[in-house]
């Protein structure tokens, strides 16, 4: 690994998955908004920073857990029993939900961030080696979940071409143009064709993945790795940071209430 590349994704990929791992467990004790609020900030900006994201970027990753927990917030507030907070209103919101649902939203937006930097941070090929290393995965199961992840990932040009090959071939009566383009548009009916032709490519692929691994001779025993992932002090360092994030985390509510009125 180059030593230009960003802090975070110089580091161990197990490491790192165990992190969003215990991320998601600790979020489970925090009950009180604030922490959950402070830590979302310090991981965003570690995030960020140690990924080299652009905040634009990072924003942008984070819309889906936002949408997710804001559908927390109005599920919780409208159907949760407890005292309303505007007796009057036509819709019944109670202090109770509310709450609630805040904590289960700052929850969700907490785990993204660290979703997000295991996502931009961990190259699929380190991650299998260092889970067959460290976390002594089966090669069987490391070397299958990377041909999955690959798979996926050509899934969207592979979808492009059939389209594209689809529209091609229908008639002019058949085809929808856009309005801001004149590339034709595929009907229902096409994109039903589309979408069976790229399920038999992809079942087809997946074999063809699955004999090449067998050839190779992927089976049980022990294996060697080419380019082995290193495990080392700035890991642990990491480790400790976030242990530090998360103490702090706990603690703050503690603090908070030992303070006099």
């Amino acid at each position: 690994m180059s030593r230009s590349a960003p802090w975070l994704v110089r580091r161990n990929p197990s490491v790192l998955l165990a992190l969003v791992l215990a991320l998601s467990v600790l979020t489970l004790l925090l009950t009180e908004p604030l922490p959950l609020v402070a830590l979302y900030g310090a991981l965003a900006v570690g995030a960020c920073v140690g990924a080299r994201l652009h905040p634009w970027r990072f924003a942008r990753a984070q819309v889906p857990f936002l949408l997710f927990g804001t559908g927390l917030v109005v599920v919780n507030a409208l159907a949760r029993p407890g005292e309303p907070l505007w007796p009057d209103a036509p819709v019944r919101v109670t202090a109770e939900g509310l709450s609630i649902g805040v904590v289960l939203a700052l929850r969700a937006l907490v785990i993204g961030v660290g979703a997000v930097a295991f996502a931009t941070s961990a190259e699929p090929r380190r991650l299998v080696v260092s889970l067959v290393q460290h976390a002594r995965l089966s090669p069987r199961i490391a070397y299958a979940l990377l041909a999955g992840h690959r798979l996926l990932g050509e899934l969207p040009r592979q979808w492009r071409t059939i389209t594209r090959a689809h529209a091609v071939r229908l008639p002019v009566s058949e085809r929808r143009r856009g309005r801001a383009s004149r590339e034709p548009r595929l009907g229902v009916r096409a994109l039903a064709r589309c979408a069976f032709t790229l399920l038999v490519v992809s079942i087809r692929s997946s074999e063809r993945t699955a004999f090449a691994l067998e050839s190779r001779g992927l089976g049980p025993g022990p294996r060697t790795v080419w380019r082995p992932v290193a495990l080392g002090w700035p890991d642990g360092a990491l480790v400790a940071g976030v242990a530090l994030l998360a103490w702090l985390a706990l603690l703050a509510p503690r603090a908070a209430g030992a303070l006099p009125a």
